[in-house]
């Protein structure tokens, strides 16, 4: 590259990380901490926490990256033109191709990156947070009983102990399970302890009260009673793995005998569509930008701001891409606009940039639409003061 590519290189790549670390730590932390609940609840350490935290950061990186590169772009080439430095580029008679050229070698690049990440890094990660979610809830059973708390093991069971002791004993133990429509049962026992062995809650010198809907109870006193618990460890312990959290290989060969593939094999055939197209959003992007903001332009021209018309735009085919690949997994008939759409995008920016044509939200267009929401949002105030007068 020549040495203003590498110029625009550079201050492009400064800037794509300085948008890219406050975007992912942003959506990182709102990720991690939805999950906070399970790590407390399951009585998980600190730093098992971090680790969760950490497995989910790659599933979040092929969302976040194509946005932070066509603000990167969009903002260096405007700051760029206010700098008069793409007005002196053209003086000097540099083609279009000084601009486009770093640009583009970065948006390939940032593509394999995210190819990579979203075949293989990040079907990783997810089969190892569900592994580790699966895991959780198994130890819940064990760990989540605290003191004086009534604890929601499943639907329709919840438990609370009054004391809890050395070596697992647990003293002042009720128990509600309503997972049966048919009749509500409720134990209560003055100790109990969790066999490990034969996941099982053992409680000693209680009784059960057996409700039935038409409100009579039956009490019954017992020395020892074992609550199985295998059912609801041997779920909680399975981890299911989804068509999202397969790698590339498994999408391209699923195995027939996999109960998730005989359940949706449509959802698998549009997962690997979507990883076949996605991985070029950042390129794509890179050129929206470059057709936004990639020319010199006069500070007297009256238009949106470069920034704002490329994040319009972006949104704009990110929200058709995201349509295209859910309907897919209903209707077979839009796996190729999932191609299209990607295909029609590269072809207009590349049109755009040979004929030197640029896309701009006019002024005038943007007063118009606030114009506008200013009108909706009086309306809107109007109504609601009229309907508060009328309800004195």
């Amino acid at each position: 590259m020549k040495l203003i590519e590498r110029y625009i290189f550079r201050r492009t790549t400064l800037m794509f990380f300085a948008t890219l670390l406050p975007l992912l730590g942003i959506v990182w932390t709102t990720q991690a901490l939805s999950n906070i609940n399970l790590v407390t609840d399951s009585g998980q350490s600190i730093g098992a926490f971090m680790k969760l935290a950490t497995l989910i950061l790659p599933s979040v990186v092929p969302i976040i990256l194509p946005f932070a590169f066509v603000i990167a772009v969009a903002q260096t080439l405007t700051a760029m033109n206010a700098d008069s430095e793409l007005t002196v580029l053209n003086a000097a008679g540099s083609s279009r191709m000084t601009i486009i050229r770093p640009v583009m070698y970065l948006g390939l690049a940032l593509s394999v990156v995210s190819f990579a990440v979203d075949n293989f890094v990040e079907p990783y990660s997810r089969t190892a947070v569900r592994k580790m979610i699966a895991t959780a809830h198994a130890d819940m059973l064990s760990s989540v009983v605290q003191e004086n708390t009534f604890r929601k093991i499943t639907d329709g069971l919840y438990v609370q102990v009054a004391e809890r002791r050395n070596g697992g004993i647990l003293r002042g133990l009720f128990v509600a399970d309503s997972r049966d429509p048919k009749f509500d049962l409720v134990y209560y026992a003055r100790e109990g302890a969790i066999d490990e062995r034969s996941s099982a809650l053992v409680m000693k010198d209680g009784e059960v009260h057996r409700k039935i809907p038409d409100g009579n109870v039956s009490v019954i006193k017992f020395d020892s009673y074992a609550f199985d618990l295998t059912d609801l460890t041997q779920t909680a312990a399975h981890a299911s793995i989804r068509a999202k959290d397969r790698d590339l290989p498994f999408l391209l060969n699923p195995d027939p005998a996999d109960p998730q593939v005989k359940r949706n094999p449509q959802q698998f055939t549009a997962e690997l569509h979507r990883r076949l197209t996605e991985w070029t959003f950042p390129a794509i992007f890179g050129l929206i930008a470059l057709v936004v903001s990639g020319d010199a332009r006069s500070h007297r021209e009256a238009r949106v701001h470069p920034l704002v018309t490329a994040l319009l735009l972006a949104f704009l085919f990110r929200w058709l891409t995201f349509y295209a690949s859910n309907s897919a997994e209903d209707s077979l008939y839009f796996i190729p606009v999932m191609y299209l759409l990607p295909i029609a995008a590269t072809v207009i920016c590349i049109r755009c940039l040979q004929g030197n044509k640029s896309l701009d939200i006019p002024m005038s267009l943007g007063e118009r639409i606030g114009e506008l929401r200013k009108t909706i949002v009086e309306r809107l105030s109007g109504r609601s003061g009229t309907a508060s007068g009328g309800t004195r």
